[in-house]
Parts: C-alpha cells; structure tokens; sequence
C-alpha cells in the first residue's frame, strides 16, 4: 500500500473516531444539562442537591462553610439561568448557565458537580467557591 493512501485510510478512520466521539458526547449533553440545572435550582431539595456534588466538592464546601452541605447550599450564590453553553469532552464536563458555570464529572452513579459558582479569570482557569480540586 502506497504512502498516499495509507494517509487516506488515516485520515478517514480519524473522522469516523470523531463522529463517534462526537455522538457521543451529544449523548450526554441531557444529563449534564440536567444536573447542573437541578444544583443550581434554590427551590430543589437540598439534600438531593448536596448528592449532585463529587464527595470530595461537598467536603470542600462544608468544610470552607463550616456548616452541614444543605446549610452550606443556602448560603451559596447559585444564579443558575438558561443554558447557554454545554461541552463534553471524555468524562468531564462544562455548562454555562445564565448566572454561573458548572463543572461536573462523570462518576459510576452518573454525572456529579466538581465545581460551581465559578469566575472566569483573564490569567487562568476559573476561580470557583465550590470546587473538588
């Protein structure tokens, strides 16, 4: 097989890998959406909105509030909005509400917030209140 279309056949299995890849992450998109609006709703039940959060966020957060994570939730600037943006890229993800921007990871019970209440900084990653880093 000749150089040229052993690039060819790269090429093409390079595009099929990122259509799928692609579809997949469309796939996602809901859940995504769908957890990040359910944290960032006031009204939802804390104590669900406490298990939206990786274990290691929610310990972050109770630990900076000093309080319980539904005590901690209620003291939070969680603006939520509409959903302008969603991106997936493998197991992470990133939606940009209205009001905010959420980072959620995908873990063995679905997908679970890794940060929130989170600023864009001119110089670096975002600057986020809760946040399991």
């Amino acid at each position: 097989m000749g150089t040229t279309a052993r690039t060819a056949q790269l090429l093409v299995a390079a595009a099929v890998t990122g259509l799928v890849l692609a579809g997949c992450a469309d796939s996602e998109r809901p859940a995504v959406e769908r957890v990040a609006a359910e944290f960032e709703d006031p009204s939802g039940d804390a104590a669900r909105r406490c298990a939206l959060l990786l274990p290691k966020a929610r310990a972050q957060l109770e630990e900076q509030a000093q309080a319980p994570c539904d005590e901690a939730l209620a003291d939070l600037p969680l603006e939520g909005g509409a959903v302008e943006r969603v991106e997936v890229w493998g197991g992470d993800a990133q939606v940009r509400l209205g009001g905010d921007t959420v980072f959620l990871s995908r873990t063995s019970s679905g997908w679970r917030v890794a940060a929130a209440v989170c600023t864009p900084q001119p110089e670096g990653p975002y600057d986020c209140e809760v946040d399991a880093s």
